[in-house]
């Protein structure tokens, strides 16, 4: 039974890390929208399309620059040059950024879903896609065995 566990944790490894990586990132990214929306607009629970612009730029921001990290190190185990990687990284974070705006508009501001509501059903879509992102562009392993 143990073997087969271990067994399962070793063909799962990668899944495992990025799970814990991105709560861990979502968290990091969860606070920082939080606290800002807490300093800059009052914790307003209904945003205006600006402030939930704003909050969603502080969000990515905090999460991009966590997430860079902890996925190269802990996921992917990357040894590539960060500067090849790094601008994919942030790149393939950009198209989930417009993601999570897209859907904060559409569920928060036009349908009228509370705000933290929104933010998890966005949070959940947007790191199924960064890891999508991740495994097929950024920290490709075939790609980087050609280079």
């Amino acid at each position: 039974m143990i073997e087969k566990l271990k067994e399962l944790l070793r063909k799962y490894e990668e899944i495992i890390a990025y799970l814990i990586v991105g709560g861990l990132t979502t968290l990091v990214s969860w606070a920082a929208k939080f606290l800002a929306n807490y300093l800059l607009f009052g914790n307003t629970m209904h945003p205006s399309s600006f402030e939930n612009a704003v909050l969603s730029m502080i969000n990515w921001t905090a999460g991009v620059i966590f997430a860079y990290f902890t996925n190269r190190k802990f996921v992917f185990k990357s040894k590539d040059p960060m500067l090849k990687e790094a601008p994919k990284f942030v790149l393939s974070r950009v198209s989930t950024l417009i993601l999570d705006m897209v859907v904060m508009q559409v569920l928060n501001v036009m349908l009228g879903i509370h705000l933290i509501i929104a933010t998890v059903i966005s949070a959940v879509l947007v790191i199924i896609a960064n890891y999508v992102f991740s495994k097929l562009f950024v920290f490709n392993k075939k790609e980087s065995k050609e280079s």
